[in-house]
């Protein structure tokens, strides 16, 4: 996503813990600091950006950023982060003066490689304008849906829809390959019709080679699924297929899954049939 920014001519200030990364992105034209307050006072009135692991990590470098705010400064969080958590942030960095979105992406590691990610953004519409050249430069659907938290809770919903699609795609890989089909060509078939979607596409041949190198891992699936029940229960909502997606993942985990990826889903389905399979 820097190398994006830079490629569409902003100058960019990173920060990173890791030396190995500072060395690399050093190379590459940033200015590099080890500390997010020694960016954030490089940066001052401009575009702060956090790209990081989850509520927890962003909690921790907001502490750290407090006192560097200054005015005029935007702040985005284009991680995946809890929505109370977020709409306390956006008030605290409001309250010196900054701005805030929270800007979640889609895409995974091509997509943030290729600038083609989805971006979804809650905030105010002046915060948004001020942020669209730079979000256009990382992703090609950039998208305002609605004030602060509204872009955690689309991202929550696409999770949402992810986890079940890549369900229903081991779960029907599952049932084609036990009946003796060959799950190249039902896949190759399905992509044809109704049931195509990037998901089949993409995680479907994963599936199939066996490939699960971490691009979204299955632990970062049940984070977001879980934050999605969450958000179900305190709404008073019943939705059922969550429900079974969050004890599919709980699952998964627990089965020692959780570092692949998250189209691995498919491996839990496979020992099932097996065990079921093995027995007399």
């Amino acid at each position: 996503m820097s190398r994006s920014l830079l490629r569409a001519g902003f100058p960019v200030v990173a920060s990173t813990r890791t030396a190995s990364v500072r060395a690399v992105v050093a190379s590459e034209g940033m200015t590099v600091y080890s500390s997010p307050s020694e960016a954030a006072d490089k940066v001052g009135a401009g575009i702060l950006i956090l790209m990081l692991k989850n509520t927890a990590a962003v909690a921790e470098v907001l502490a750290a950023l407090q006192d560097h705010l200054v005015p005029g400064s935007l702040v985005i969080d284009m991680g995946t982060s809890g929505i109370e958590e977020t709409r306390g942030w956006a008030q605290s960095v409001r309250a010196r003066g900054s701005d805030w979105l929270d800007a979640p992406v889609s895409g995974g590691q091509v997509g943030a490689a290729e600038a083609k990610l989805t971006i979804m953004a809650g905030g105010e519409a002046a915060a948004f304008a001020r942020a669209l050249p730079v979000l256009k430069a990382m992703g090609t659907s950039v998208i305002h849906v609605g004030p602060t938290g509204t872009g955690q809770v689309t991202k929550l919903a696409n999770q949402l829809i992810v986890a079940s699609t890549i369900a229903a795609v081991a779960e029907a890989f599952t049932l084609a390959r036990a009946a003796g089909a060959d799950l190249a060509l039902v896949r190759e078939c399905l992509m044809g019709g109704f049931a195509s979607s990037r998901i089949l596409e993409l995680h479907g041949q994963r599936m199939i080679e066996g490939n699960f190198e971490p691009g979204g891992r299955a632990t970062g699936q049940l984070g977001s699924v879980t934050a999605a029940a969450q958000l179900a229960r305190q709404l008073g909502l019943q939705l059922p297929l969550l429900e079974t997606n969050l004890e599919l993942w709980r699952a998964m985990i627990d089965r020692g899954l959780g570092g692949i990826d998250h189209s691995g889903l498919f491996k839990l389905y496979e020992e099932r049939a097996a065990a079921t399979t093995l027995k007399p």
